[in-house]
């Protein structure tokens, strides 16, 4: 079926705006501060047959691109029992998901009676039970410690939520009427895509619409093509590296070997190391995610469907960390596997492309969980919060400041928010002066924070990242700072073990906890950076005048 561009440009944002409205129900209607605030959930259009993404809300966290994908696909292939009016809910991490606390949905769509598509969508709940209250345990060694699992299994049967699957999830979970308002929510959500999706099909017809989806496949594949056809053949290689699994103290590499061959590229992790004792080990649908996701910053005008991904090739590493499988624990994989395996695809692409390309941001969510009984309120409560870090700098100008974590476009959660959800007061939430890498175009600043218990008691847990290094430099720009964790309890100060990982630290009154964010790695030689803009930081605080002159000598000496 031939069709106008008008058309096909019309099809292709009502389908957007399907899911993007879908997103802000979720939101909206979401009790989780992390829902409702963070942004931390997603909601797209599946295909009826492969369980391929047509297409995605623009508000979406970006990492759930191929893994709501593959966990359609793992819905379809399971349940061949699904009719008009059913929800399937699932956060198995090895069936195409994530860590637990990412529960997703999956409605089958129909049309006339017919199978015509799949709604579905993700929401981070802030616990699914386990070792720890927020689900990021740490010291786990087994999926079972860290959380409830759930297979694919009908919430909704016709039209109907099913009240004992409902009772057996709340039941094995930390504050459950903050989840149920949270499992209505994303129903909803689904809900209003099937309205909007109906009006939709009725307007244009099918026939026409599955045509427009056929069509825009195939030229966001072409435009995907185009931008790799301009990177140089060859294999390019390099390794980013986690501070450790929060179990053995030593780092754990993931090693890339791409290989660009005219309009393909392929991607070889088999060199990384292998499955680890704690959580930090990936899952496969989310490792095959954070390729596609940085894929999509190099190249971000490629419209979001699965042609995009098409020229993609990624070969399972199996034996290494980044496959986790039953009954390895994966609270990080998301989070943070992920971010380390962009921070890899980046690293080679700035060997391929280094002057189309940017050095590596913060890479890392900063996952901070606290929980416990607010007295105040006579209630339990589980605040879950990540924070932005810094950007790298680019060949055009510096990165961005406290921009969000490159597997979302998730923000963090305000401050005055929290403190009237929880016991706790922000004593600090501030740009962390001194923390980007220096370069031509340094990178951006992290965040520095405390956050204080002010009533009851709470047990608070850590899974952060880039502790040990911070995020590299490129074309000669230095590296970012890393990140930094201190807990006091009774006047007395700690960094855990781990350095960006603990679990178990029990506060009390007046206790405190201060995270320091990555800043970015700087783009290109220091002593090449701009007079003025060394000059403008320093005004600003940025920077000192003596760590001026100590990074930028020529500028500080033309002064």
């Amino acid at each position: 079926m031939a069709l106008d561009p008008v058309t096909l440009a019309v099809i292709q944002n009502g389908l957007r705006q399907i899911a993007s409205e879908m997103d802000l129900v979720h939101e909206k209607t979401s009790f989780s501060p992390v829902i409702s605030e963070a942004f931390d959930r997603s909601n797209g259009i599946y295909h009826r047959d492969t369980g391929e993404v047509i297409a995605q809300g623009e508000m979406g966290l970006p990492i759930f691109v191929g893994v709501m994908q593959f966990t359609t696909q793992a819905v379809i292939e399971r349940r061949h029992d699904l009719e008009p009016g059913d929800v399937i809910i699932v956060n198995d991490p090895y069936l195409g998901g994530t860590h637990l606390m990412d529960v997703k949905m999956v409605k089958p769509f129909y049309y006339r009676d017919r199978l015509w598509c799949y709604l579905s969508n993700t929401g981070h709940w802030p616990d699914t039970g386990g070792m720890v209250p927020g689900g990021f345990a740490t010291k786990a060694t087994e999926i079972q410690q860290e959380g409830l699992r759930i297979p694919p299994v009908k919430l909704v049967r016709r039209g109907e939520m099913v009240s004992d699957i409902v009772d057996m999830i709340l039941t094995n979970i930390r504050v459950p009427e903050e989840r149920i308002g949270d499992i209505k929510a994303q129903v909803g959500a689904l809900t209003v895509g099937e309205r909007r999706l109906t009006t939709l099909l009725d307007r244009y017809g099918a026939d026409t619409v599955e045509a427009a989806i056929g069509e825009l496949k195939a030229r966001s594949e072409q435009q995907m093509r185009a931008y790799i056809e301009s990177v140089p053949d060859g294999t390019y290689s390099f390794s980013s590296f986690i501070d450790s699994d929060g179990i053995v103290n030593q780092p754990l590499e993931i090693a890339l070997d791409m290989t660009v061959r005219g309009s393909d590229i392929d991607f070889d992790f088999s060199r990384s190391s292998p499955p680890c004792k704690g959580p930090l080990n990936g899952v496969w649908g989310a490792t095959q995610s954070a390729v596609y996701v940085a894929i999509k910053h190099i190249f971000p005008d490629v419209p979001i469907n699965s042609g995009c991904f098409a020229p993609l090739h990624i070969a399972k590493p199996v034996g290494t960390f980044l496959v986790g499988e039953y009954p390895r624990p994966v609270a990080g994989c998301a989070s943070e596997v992920a971010q380390r395996i962009m921070e890899a695809v980046f690293g080679a692409m700035g060997e391929a492309i280094p002057d189309r390309m940017f050095a590596s941001p913060a890479g890392t969510s900063g996952n901070f969980s606290m929980g416990g009984h607010d007295p105040g309120e006579n209630r339990e409560y589980i605040m879950y919060f990540f924070s932005g870090g810094g950007y790298g700098g680019w060949w055009e100008t510096d990165g961005l400041t406290n921009g969000c974590s490159t597997v979302g476009i998730s923000k963090t959660q305000p401050v005055e928010i929290l403190e009237q959800h929880y016991p706790l007061v922000f004593e600090e939430y501030a740009l962390r002066a001194g923390s980007s890498g220096a370069g031509r175009h340094r990178g951006g600043y992290g965040v520095s924070y405390r956050v204080r218990l002010l009533r009851g008691t709470a047990t608070a847990s850590f899974l952060m990242d880039h502790g040990r290094d911070g995020p590299p430099g490129l074309k000669g720009g230095l590296p970012g700072a890393t990140n930094e964790l201190v807990v006091c309890q009774a006047g007395k100060t700690t960094v855990p073990e781990h350095i960006s990982k603990g679990e178990g630290y029990e506060l009390a009154p007046g206790d405190w906890v201060q995270v320091r964010t990555p800043g970015g790695g700087g783009y290109g030689d220091a002593r090449l950076r701009d007079t003025a803009l060394v000059r403008r930081d320093v005004e600003r605080g940025y920077i000192t005048a003596a760590e001026a002159e100590h990074l930028y000598p020529l500028a500080s000496a033309a002064d």
